[in-house]
């Protein structure tokens, strides 16, 4: 069986962080702005080469602090210069880039954890150990290998977020279930000829949080009540978002397992593509789709299912029987000049599994015709299970 590695990342709460934390934030921070205007003053994207004119000088000035420090500082300030640049191309960047959050990344040298609730990290001091709030989570990553690291400050305490890695088999595909994610639910087209639709209610969840942050943000213009609301509200908006994502995820994975592959849309480049009313671009860019793609991902390959991703070009506007350009047939619905009709979101499932199955190298419509040509009618009312 094929291999492949998933990555995720935990957070750990610190018990009772030291003080001289706050000296080592602000080092690290004044380090990764001098390595960022050199960065921008001489043009510099590439790390080796900025640590290459840099490190020396900098290892002399801050001789009492571990090297490796300075080796993540040039990490940092090498992501936050190119991000700069690209946010620059599209006039989206202003004045001279700097780095301002309490943030430090870490690599294996700076720092080692254990599972029982102990981090041990690399200061200028000295090793020391600092004890971490251990939750039921964290328990999952027992035998994952360790990879890199951030130590965060923020008003809710000091943590240091970590990225585990896992190696997992991942099961030849006997057929794959297509998946249509949109605003408000998701849609499944399985290999058996039916069709899936989980109500996630997503968009009013999301517009009903937005609502009220924008009566905050017009009732108190300002000051830490209106933060302190503007948090609590965002924070509550997230909770409930990925307990929701989680559960259509295990929906998913639980269904595609019978068939051993999943086809998703990828959407990577799709904010870039949204050109509608001011709206409809706010509803979809605070739709986290991608963050819901992710944990499909993840969980369907700890179970050993394959997951693939293809063009999401006309994927709801194509036949998937003919091929031929679908036209509007009242509410969400959509026609074909071959007889077909069916719901929007069932002929996108539809053709994403197609896709994957033409990837796959399995002859699909229009190049083959399994099916009558004319009078194929989808309804929504006898092909729809409905979970949520």
């Amino acid at each position: 069986m094929p291999s492949e590695t998933i990555k995720l990342a935990a957070k750990f709460k610190l018990k009772n962080p030291p003080n001289g934390l706050d000296g080592l934030f602000q080092t690290y921070r004044e380090i990764v702005n001098t390595l960022i205007t050199h960065a921008h003053e001489n043009n510099i994207t590439s790390f080796y080469r900025l640590k290459k004119e840099t490190y020396k000088k900098l290892r002399k000035e801050y001789s009492e602090l571990p090297s490796h420090y300075l080796y993540t500082a040039c990490q940092m300030a090498t992501a936050i210069y190119k991000s700069y640049r690209k946010r620059k191309k599209k006039e989206k960047a202003k004045g001279k880039p700097a780095f301002k959050k309490e943030v430090i990344m870490l690599d294996d040298h700076l720092f080692k954890l254990d599972l029982k609730g102990e981090v041990k990290l690399s200061t200028p001091g000295g090793r020391v150990s600092l004890e971490f709030y251990p939750a039921r989570y964290h328990e999952k990553f027992r035998g994952w290998k360790v990879g890199q690291a951030w130590l965060v400050k923020t008003s809710k305490g000091v943590f240091v977020n970590v990225v585990f890695s896992k190696e997992v088999e991942v099961g030849e595909a006997k057929s794959f279930v297509g998946v249509d994610l949109n605003e408000n639910n998701v849609t499944l087209s399985l290999p058996d000829g039916e069709f899936v639709q989980v109500i996630t209610h997503e968009r009013e969840i999301r517009t009903g949080y937005y609502v009220k942050r924008r009566k905050i943000q017009k009732k108190l213009k300002a000051g830490k009540r209106r933060e302190k609301l503007l948090e609590k509200y965002g924070g509550r908006e997230k909770n409930r978002l990925n307990d929701l994502y989680h559960k259509i995820a295990n929906k998913i994975v639980e269904l595609a397992e019978e068939y051993g592959g999943i086809a998703l849309e990828d959407l990577t480049n799709i904010r870039e593509s949204i050109r509608y009313s001011a709206e409809m671009n706010g509803r979809l860019h605070r739709w986290s789709f991608r963050k819901l793609q992710s944990i499909i991902e993840y969980k369907a390959k700890l179970r050993g299912v394959s997951v693939v991703f293809v063009d999401p070009a006309y994927t709801s506007s194509r036949c998937p029987v003919c091929g031929g350009k679908l036209s509007p047939n009242g509410y969400r619905g959509v026609k074909c000049e071959c007889g077909f009709e069916a719901d929007r979101d069932v002929v996108g499932s539809w053709n994403i599994r197609l896709r994957a199955l033409k990837m796959w190298g399995v002859s699909v419509p229009p190049e083959s015709h399994p099916m009558k040509m004319g009078g194929w009618k989808v309804g929504r009312n006898d092909v729809y299970k409905s979970y949520g």
